[in-house]
């Protein structure tokens, strides 16, 4: 398969597919295609597949398209300002990555739900308790917010981030809340009470502008009745 990420900061992800070739994405996460793709809508791994990719972030229901001869184009674009990621999986290699990140894979790579297990991650970490697992093998295409930053973290290693910027990472990096020291920083540091800590080794993806950010400092431009009245 091959394929091209365009448009900057409003970015398309356009494959090429060969007669048999397949993409999956989910419910509505096509944006155009030639008319020798066929296209086919299922709760892939059944209802409680579809629960849990519910939970976390995506739709019940996946698509899968199939060049059904020649060579066909199909085009995924991202549903928010930011970058599309590429990684080819090798057999049994995973990545975790926050909701809502999946775009979309060829088919043989598997989505599945990924539980933080412990509660102050969950909590307090900003990506939340539910996180997205994929593993391959498969090229699999991934969106986050603003742009990415990636860091390699040796054995022990640790990066401090503030919560919602931690977009995609290795299966093998740890990751912890702590608490941000002096009453100071807490109150009039600007970064809340809670940072998150990586612990390598491994990679780590790292988002320029969570779209939560953005949400926040929009909401006070935002008319309201009792301004318009």
């Amino acid at each position: 398969m091959n394929y091209e990420i365009k448009g900057d900061n409003l970015p398309v992800v356009i494959c090429e597919l060969q007669r048999g070739e397949s993409m999956v994405t989910e419910s509505g996460g096509m944006g155009w295609m030639t008319s020798n793709i066929e296209m086919s809508t299922n709760m892939e791994g059944g209802f409680f597949g579809g629960i849990a990719r519910k939970l976390s972030g995506e739709s019940l229901f996946l698509t899968t398209y199939t060049c059904t001869n020649g060579v066909g184009t199909i085009a995924f674009p991202s549903s928010f300002p930011g970058s599309i990621i590429s990684f080819d999986l090798m057999h049994g290699e995973s990545i975790i990555c926050q909701k809502k990140s999946f775009l979309c894979a060829e088919r043989s790579v598997q989505l599945e739900i990924f539980f933080r297990k412990k509660a102050s991650v969950g909590f307090f970490g900003g990506e939340g308790f539910i996180m997205q697992k994929l593993t391959g093998p498969g090229r699999v295409f991934l969106e986050i917010d603003g742009s990415a930053i990636k860091h390699t973290l040796n054995q022990g290693e640790k990066l401090m981030v503030d919560t919602g910027h931690v977009a995609i990472l290795s299966k093998s990096v740890s990751m912890e809340v702590v608490t941000v020291k002096g009453f100071k920083n807490v109150f009039f540091g600007g970064e809340g009470l809670f940072l998150t800590e990586l612990r390598g080794p491994g990679d780590v993806w790292l988002q320029t502008m969570p779209i939560q950010n953005v949400a926040r400092n929009i909401i006070p431009f935002i008319p309201t009745g009792s301004n318009n009245s």
